[in-house]
């Protein structure tokens, strides 16, 4: 997954640093759990949607094509990923401590790490940027010191697939299919790049969190964050969805497969049977044309199930009764 480690870092379970585990992935049995709610959510209708690019400016090795007609039925999903002050209420619920947290370390940018952390950081390769920082996590960003006290209202992050469903276990829901979710961001647009149309910038105005300019060396933040936004910064698309472009990688539900699709369901999809890595969609703040143009809406890459990193959150979906 040589392209998939540019964007996130895969947690490398050789590392002498590794260590299982202590408690299942899943939340409590005994957590109380409230009842499913559909509050900050969208119903959307389903329909035929036409899934997938066959244009050359993706990453065919990805299976970004080939253009199919695809068939949803309906469902909800969260009009904006799922945020540090909605995760924080899951912890104090359940007391669920994330894979990160076990791990005792997770991935954070270099640019975030005083030099002298940096400089010893164990990295991840082939994507030096990314360092393994002890203690870093959904609630330490940064590592320990750097709490989201400020950014209750940004998507929590460094978690991993197994913590996004725990998540979704907890509040009645689940992770939405690779299919749900493109057809979701692209907001009843046909075959459009972005959420919002086909030009990055239109009339000049940035539409979503990314890489501003020169990777990994300098970004201008010139869309207004270094870091992650509050999820509801940037215009919804058409369905009312904030942010299915940059900010944070998204988790869903399917295995990841370059060729699966190519003749596989075209109803209701859920991706192939079993695999190594789950589908991440959307994008983030470290994505910039030159080495990740990813924050397409038809761009997919993947990442191991117990992998975390400083860019990686969720949103949920939910079946319409």
């Amino acid at each position: 997954m040589s392209e998939s480690s540019c964007c996130t870092a895969s947690r490398d379970r050789n590392s002498a640093t590794d260590a299982a585990p202590s408690q299942p992935a899943l939340a409590p049995a005994h957590a109380p759990a409230p009842e499913t709610s559909t509050d900050g959510m969208v119903r959307l209708e389903g329909g035929t949607f036409l899934m997938g690019t066959d244009s050359d400016e993706g990453f065919p090795a990805d299976g970004e094509g080939p253009v199919r007609e695809v068939q949803m039925d309906p469902f909800y999903i969260d009009a904006t990923a799922v945020t540090n002050r909605e995760f924080r209420a899951f912890v104090e619920s359940t007391g669920y401590e994330t894979e990160a947290e076990r791990y005792g370390w997770s991935f954070v940018f270099q640019n975030f790490l005083p030099d002298r952390v940096s400089k010893r950081a164990r990295r991840s390769q082939p994507a030096p940027w990314w360092c393994a920082v002890d203690e870093a996590c959904w609630q330490w960003p940064f590592g320990r010191g750097s709490h989201v006290g400020t950014r209750l209202d940004h998507p929590v992050v460094h978690i991993s697939w197994n913590d996004a469903v725990a998540y979704c276990e907890w509040a009645g829901k689940r992770l939405p299919t690779e299919a749900e979710w493109e057809y979701a961001a692209r907001g009843g647009l046909t075959q459009n790049t972005f959420p919002w149309g086909d030009e990055l910038m239109p009339d000049g105005e940035h539409r979503c969190n990314i890489w501003q300019g020169e990777f990994p060396e300098h970004n201008t933040a010139a869309d207004g964050f270094r870091y992650t936004a509050p999820v509801e910064t940037f215009s919804p698309n058409g369905y009312g969805l904030y942010q299915m472009a940059g900010n944070a990688w998204e988790w869903c539900q399917d295995w990841f497969s370059p060729d699966y699709h190519v003749d596989g369901p075209r109803d209701n999809p859920t991706g192939p049977p079993d695999g190594e890595a789950k589908v991440i969609r959307g994008g983030s703040y470290l994505c910039h044309r030159s080495y990740c143009n990813r924050y397409r809406v038809a761009a997919r890459t993947a990442n191991t199930p117990d992998s975390s990193t400083g860019n990686l959150g969720f949103r949920c979906v939910c079946d319409v009764a």
